[in-house]
């Protein structure tokens, strides 16, 4: 309950001090990176703030500063969205349609032009598609979730092909991303936290989409996450 509260708190808060940043420096930084740079200040309060969860990042490294990728990550919980955020790398997030809703942080979330999706629906992924690649071109990166959905049971579930179709589409380099210990912190169904976890983060090399089709570089990420978390998991 403290930590809904103090994130509902400081949602309020925070929110309008968004506005004045994206209002400020509308006219000089058109991708947004300073107002996502203060998002991910704001997102990660609640990793920094909570006594019960350690993040640790490994190969952060291996991040281009300077060149826009397909970040894909494995989904846990919704404590991989503050984890991810702990990065402080600049991209626009592909989220369903409901989240923009929530007050204050979906209201910042469509301040950042993040890009909805509407799940389900053929004309609303093809939507999204579209504003993830134009995104790209303009120098943006995009992080995906490519299961889709969260997984029940930490267990990594099939990858959807959409992120690799636009990092061909585009040219942009995938970059992957294994994250580990979130499903114990937080379940997916359900809001009570259990106990002390750390949380780890490990991103892995950039893969290149030349030369291979949509399904066969989903599946070689997939591999490259699976083994990772595998070995994270034995240590």
């Amino acid at each position: 309950m403290v930590f809904w509260g103090f994130t509902v708190v400081t949602s309020a808060l925070l929110f309008p001090v968004a506005v004045v940043i994206r209002t400020a420096t509308a006219p000089f930084d058109p991708r947004l990176v300073l107002l996502h740079r203060f998002t991910c200040f704001w997102a990660s309060l609640y990793s920094w703030c909570n006594p019960f969860w350690t993040v640790r990042i490994a190969g952060q490294e291996r991040i281009p500063r300077n060149r826009a990728c397909v970040y894909v990550c494995n989904h846990q919980s919704v404590v991989d969205i503050f984890a991810l955020f702990r990065l402080f790398a600049h991209f626009k997030w592909v989220s369903k349609e409901e989240n923009f809703r929530i007050p204050f942080i979906g209201w910042n979330m469509s301040l950042n032009r993040y890009i909805r999706i509407e799940r389900g629906s053929v004309k609303g992924t093809l939507q999204m598609m579209r504003d993830a690649a134009s995104a790209l071109r303009e120098g943006n990166s995009v992080m995906i979730f490519p299961e889709g959905t969260r997984s029940p049971d930490g267990i990594l579930r099939t990858f959807k092909a959409g992120a690799f179709e636009l990092a061909l589409s585009t040219g942009c380099p995938v970059l992957p991303i294994a994250i580990d210990g979130t499903s114990g912190a937080l379940p997916k169904k359900g809001f009570v936290m259990r106990g002390r976890h750390t949380i780890r983060m490990h991103i892995l090399e950039r893969v290149d989409p030349e030369g291979v089709d949509a399904r066969a570089l989903a599946e070689r990420v997939r591999a490259s996450i699976a083994a990772e978390l595998e070995a994270m998991r034995r240590t």
